[in-house]
């Protein structure tokens, strides 16, 4: 199963996230669910990175993937973030609608600044 923690702040705005695991869904290599997880969540750190003024700081290993919003953004990169972590997260849970809870798990929990 692939887990999502998202970390919220206290605007229930997104700050960080992390993805782990692999959905089973199929072999390795075959696993469309996995594909698909992969594919938003990393589109996710691409425009990040691509359109925020702060860069994210992120990492990816095999099967883990976390991101960290800067400590400040200004408010258009608030903005954009915004956008881009929520579109992420309606695709991942249009996932877990489409194929099932038991390939993906959403967990929230509370941000606290390094």
């Amino acid at each position: 199963m692939v887990k999502v923690i998202t970390y919220l702040d206290e605007r229930s705005e997104i700050r960080a996230f992390q993805v782990e695991g692999h959905a089973g869904f199929a072999r390795a290599g075959e696993d469309i669910v996995c594909a698909a997880i992969s594919a938003l969540t990393i589109s996710a750190v691409n425009g990040l990175e691509a359109y925020l003024s702060e860069k994210p700081d992120s990492d990816e290993t095999d099967g883990k993937l976390v991101c960290r919003l800067p400590g400040e953004l200004a408010p258009e990169s608030q903005l954009i973030a915004k956008v881009i972590l929520g579109t992420m997260l309606l695709g991942l849970k249009e996932i877990r609608s489409s194929y099932g809870s038991r390939y993906i798990s959403f967990e929230q929990r509370r941000w606290t600044p390094c």
